[in-house]
């Protein structure tokens, strides 16, 4: 993920004892300096209310009340901190919450779980690529209503996305099949050869499902068929960042 240098202050509600520790050793080990705390339920979502808070984790097992009343303390601030919660892997995040945690097992758990949250907090650089400008702006559109952060640009066809991708720093492609010249196939081989690292997720509006095994193939990280909605991306953002049950 491609940021400037920031911090992020985290925040820990209703974790205690040896598993407090893994989570304050895995902050200290964060991709960028993570400034740490941790209350019991009251005292935190008064902290919490306050507004200078980046992410929050609440324990999964504390009262529903609780972690409503957490959920309603954010609603107000200007800058919501994402909110997650730790319970069962499997588990659903309630709704207004942005996604769940496992209880970590050893250090390099947490660090791993620490820097999901790093990722989801900070702006994502996003590439939409399709030959139709109006589709192009319809793609922008879903992605704004995402309650992730991305910073989303565009292309019209395969060979300036590739070109764009080598000059500059991307995350995410949302990549069009059905192009003139390069098609997404061709256009996702070759990102994919230039800059692995950069996730790819194909749109067509095919039926086709030969179309979809050959994108996972070639390694797309998720599949669209066209019309799709905010909730269908931000499924596919809980799989790029790691929160999928």
């Amino acid at each position: 993920m491609t940021h400037e240098f920031v911090s992020l202050n985290m925040m820990l509600i209703g974790i205690a004892g040896s598993e407090l520790e893994l989570w304050r050793q895995g902050a200290a080990l964060a991709s960028i300096p993570v400034n740490f705390s941790a209350y019991d339920a009251a005292p935190g979502i008064a902290a919490l209310a306050q507004g200078d808070v980046d992410i929050c984790v609440l324990d999964g097992a504390l009262p529903e009340a609780v972690k409503a009343t957490a959920l309603a303390s954010t609603k107000a601030l200007r800058l919501r901190p994402h909110l997650f919660i730790r319970a069962a892997r499997g588990a659903a995040a309630p709704n207004g919450m942005t996604g769940v945690l496992t209880k970590p097992a050893d250090v390099a758990d947490a660090h791993r779980m620490v820097d999901i949250c790093v990722r989801t907090k900070l702006p994502t650089r996003v590439l939409v690529v399709d030959d139709s400008s109006t589709m192009r702006g319809i793609v922008r559109k879903i992605l704004s209503a995402s309650r992730f952060r991305l910073d989303l640009h565009d292309a019209a066809e395969g060979l300036v996305a590739i070109e764009r991708l080598r000059q500059e720093p991307f995350d995410l492609v949302f990549l069009d099949y059905n192009m003139p010249g390069f098609d997404g196939c061709e256009t996702l081989s070759e990102i994919k050869r230039e800059v692995p690292r950069v996730a790819v997720v194909m749109m067509t509006a095919t039926v086709e499902n030969e179309v979809a095994d050959r994108a996972a193939a070639l390694g797309a990280l998720g599949f669209l068929r066209k019309p799709f909605y905010p909730a269908d991306i931000d499924r596919l953002l809980d799989r790029y960042y790691g929160l999928a049950p």
